[in-house]
């Protein structure tokens, strides 16, 4: 017999490049389809954001949209839904991960959420094979014009922002628009998701914010590389870091396989989460 008790929701909540999948999104045939070597797009962004003191995220996302506009070419919303659609390099074991977590540990008092907050293009990770197992996609997005082209930057998520996305999950508030509600005090112990279910999993500098948000709340933070850049000196001065400046909880590889490290790391976690909120 199902229980009243209301369930307890366990978020667990991912970055998306370097994370989920490998590189930057607009990395997987986007900037192809632009005729743009991605070493030297990732050169000028920096380059405009030091020059002009701007936000790195809202300039790539303007930079795109011009370079697009330069060769005549039109991106519209559906244009970039197309490319979520095809080959994103997605790390082993994903795509078949949220199921089985899932499957394992959803009961009646308990249910576990995925969610992904990403500098990387909604439109593309809206629409790709893992998105039907995301509750929400917080991620940096455009506003289009009536013509279905790109008019600015809607939405651009950095380092630092994604802690506010945090607290908009920890409180129910599953949008990007409403301020008012994000900053209202709620007590802790009537918030929807309280840190202390929640899991956040990055890779690297961008997450180091929001992974120490959430370990100083009492969530879990993990951190992940990529196997393949395990020999890079820099792969592992990163990882150094993360441990020896207190941002992350657990490292592992980014093998979401069943059996894997992080698989066993995260299985063990959720048990203790749910036996510590029974």
């Amino acid at each position: 017999m199902k229980s009243n008790t209301k369930m307890k929701e366990i978020a667990i909540i991912y970055d998306f490049d370097g994370t989920l999948a490998k590189g930057n999104i607009p990395e997987h045939g986007l900037l192809q389809e632009l005729g743009i070597n991605k070493d030297d797009f990732w050169k000028e962004v920096k380059q405009i954001t030091e020059e002009t003191d701007s936000d790195e995220v809202i300039v790539y996302m303007h930079l795109l949209a011009k370079k697009a506009a330069g060769r005549n070419i039109k991106i519209t919303k559906g244009s970039l839904n197309n490319f979520g659609k095809g080959s994103i390099p997605f790390f082993d074991g994903v795509i078949s991960w949220f199921t089985r977590l899932n499957n394992l540990f959803n009961n009646d008092n308990f249910t576990i959420c995925h969610y992904i907050v990403s500098s990387g293009l909604q439109e593309i990770i809206e629409t790709t094979e893992i998105s039907k197992y995301i509750k929400k996609i917080f991620a940096s997005k455009y506003i289009y014009g009536k013509d279905g082209t790109i008019v600015s930057p809607g939405v651009a998520i950095n380092y630092t922002t994604k802690t506010q996305y945090l607290f908009r999950i920890n409180k129910g508030i599953l949008n990007n628009y409403d301020n008012k509600s994000l900053n209202a005090w709620v007590p802790m112990k009537e918030r929807p998701v309280p840190f202390s279910r929640i899991i956040y999993i990055g890779d690297g500098d961008t997450d180091i914010p929001a992974m120490k948000m959430v370990r100083a709340q009492g969530g879990i933070s993990i951190g992940v590389f990529d196997p393949e850049t395990w020999n890079d000196p820099s792969s592992q001065k990163r990882i150094y870091k993360l441990i020896s400046e207190d941002r992350v909880h657990y490292v592992a590889p980014a093998d979401y396989r069943d059996g894997s490290q992080l698989d066993i790391v995260i299985k063990g976690v959720i048990d203790r989460m749910i036996n510590e909120n029974n």
